[in-house]
């Protein structure tokens, strides 16, 4: 195991900078989450501390050694990619074996090696089976069994759950959070879902356009985003956003509509998640455009005066497109951000 340091590190594609001078430390045994939107550049930084990219600027250091210059097979990391990789004509225990073989390990630690990976994976009777008469969770329980065995300081896993379906990406999420609890190896994972990134790490990494948002906790980023695209990026349905100003230690939406009572503030969006919303006879109107039960509970989408909003509650909601609810907002949840989307601090008044 080995812990990582990223210190100033910049990817250049001609004079296109992808990765923007990024510092990041992953202890040893953590499991870190680079998560972000297509395009923000976490693929690309996974792939400089594989090896798989150059360095630009900057260094990347594994265990205390600066990598930089270093080949992927001599940096003591092993990959897990979103499209399995596996070699088609051989069998599971060969794909598992494949780079143990390379290096002349001697046959009956590579067998060990296998099995030990086989039975945390629940691969034991598969083993001489062929790619194509595997599932997809199968196949990526093989890529995963195929780094085990490498016994690697630093596992890095690039969207491996994107190919699967739902219920399946549920499974491994599960099963690849279980797999770093048993092994307490070092873990760098990619993903553009925030649901992956909230249920899987020790601490999240926030990316956009090549540079850092925010690292936190998971539940620290939930509660207390650092700025409107942190918040609307983490959380499931995404958080509501309602502009507006404050007037009078009171939020008032654009339309009028009084919100919250915030005091004194510079904000210009006051935002609140959706399951933060309850039904109210003393609340604000909200006109249903949607509703969407699912069981345990019920997804209402609608408009505030102009502007749309998204509640979940436990309640099982009885009406139609066009109807009126009322609903109050916790004000103990409520964020609010000034006209920069930088997130700003509630005075002590404001509690109701």
């Amino acid at each position: 195991m080995a812990e990582v340091s990223i210190n100033q590190a910049r990817k250049f594609y001609g004079t296109f900078e992808a990765v923007k001078g990024i510092d990041v430390d992953v202890a040893d045994g953590e499991f870190v989450v680079l998560v972000g939107p297509s395009g923000c550049g976490k693929s690309t930084l996974l792939r400089m501390i594989a090896g798989l990219e150059d360095v630009s600027g900057g260094e990347i250091a594994i265990a205390k050694t600066v990598v930089n210059d270093l080949p992927p097979k001599d940096r003591g990391i092993a990959m897990v990619f979103q499209n399995y990789a596996l070699y088609p004509h051989m069998s599971v225990r060969a794909n598992m074996s494949y780079s143990l073989r390379l290096k002349r390990v001697p046959k009956p630690e590579i067998n060990e090696r296998v099995n030990r990976a086989a039975a945390i994976l629940g691969l034991d009777d598969l083993l001489d089976r062929h790619p194509k008469q595997l599932s997809g969770g199968q196949r990526q329980r093989v890529a995963m069994g195929r780094a085990i065995v490498r016994e690697p300081k630093v596992f890095l896993f690039d969207e491996p759950l994107s190919n699967l379906d739902a219920a399946l990406r549920v499974q491994m999420r599960s099963e690849i959070k279980a797999l770093h609890q048993r092994l307490g190896t070092t873990i760098i994972y990619v993903t553009h879902d925030q649901v992956e990134a909230m249920t899987m790490a020790d601490k999240i990494v926030v990316m956009r356009d090549g540079e850092i948002e925010q690292i936190g906790e998971p539940l620290d980023l939930y509660d207390h985003p650092a700025n409107r695209f942190v918040a609307g990026f983490i959380g499931s349905p995404a958080m509501n956003f309602m502009q507006g100003t404050v007037d009078d230690g009171v939020f008032r939406t654009s339309d009028g509509v009084e919100m919250a009572r915030v005091g004194s503030s510079e904000a210009t969006t006051l935002g609140v998640r959706p399951e933060h919303l309850a039904l109210s006879d003393e609340g604000v109107p909200l006109t249903v455009e949607m509703i969407e039960p699912t069981g345990a509970e019920t997804q209402v989408a609608g408009k505030i005066g102009s502007q749309p909003i998204v509640g979940v509650f436990r309640e099982r909601i009885s009406a139609w497109p066009g109807d009126m609810l009322h609903v109050r907002l916790d004000h103990e949840h409520v964020h609010l951000f000034d006209p920069g989307g930088l997130r700003v601090a509630r005075s002590r008044s404001s509690a109701d």
